[in-house]
């Protein structure tokens, strides 16, 4: 014999998908494909292929994500050491007081970026559809 409990859930579901018309059925099929629409159009972003190292805001290096390599920029508080490795870039080591270039970890999709202000230094991931944040004002 069945669990009462469970049986009255399934009636309670039965009961109430049979309340639901087509205009209701038409509206949940809108509401996902925009859910969908929206995802893909604002949350997932063009696939990364090039890296941007700028100094001073001017354009140190510019580099594909598809080879391994160690960059290392001068900057006025010294040398900021940044590791490209498996399609995503990161700062190693930086002359900044506060390290939050560092501790942004790894980034590896196109429009992040990590900034060392203190040394002028500034990664940013290229994509082959360029976003719009405020590295680009």
């Amino acid at each position: 014999m069945s669990d009462p409990v469970s049986w009255s859930g399934r009636r309670w579901l039965n009961h109430h998908l049979a309340l639901l018309r087509l205009g209701d059925w038409l509206m949940v099929l809108l509401g996902l494909l925009l859910v969908v629409w929206l995802m893909q159009h604002f949350w997932l972003t063009a696939p990364a292929d090039h890296v941007v190292v700028r100094q001073g805001g001017h354009v140190f290096c510019q580099s594909t994500l598809l080879t391994d390599r160690d960059i290392r920029v001068p900057g006025p508080l010294g040398v900021t050491q940044i590791q490209i490795r498996h399609h995503r870039v990161r700062v190693v080591s930086d002359p900044g007081p506060r390290q939050l270039c560092v501790r942004e970890g790894w980034i590896s999709r196109a429009g992040e970026a990590a900034i060392c202000l203190p040394n002028q230094v500034s990664v940013e991931i290229i994509g082959l559809q360029r976003d719009y944040d405020s590295l680009s004002y």
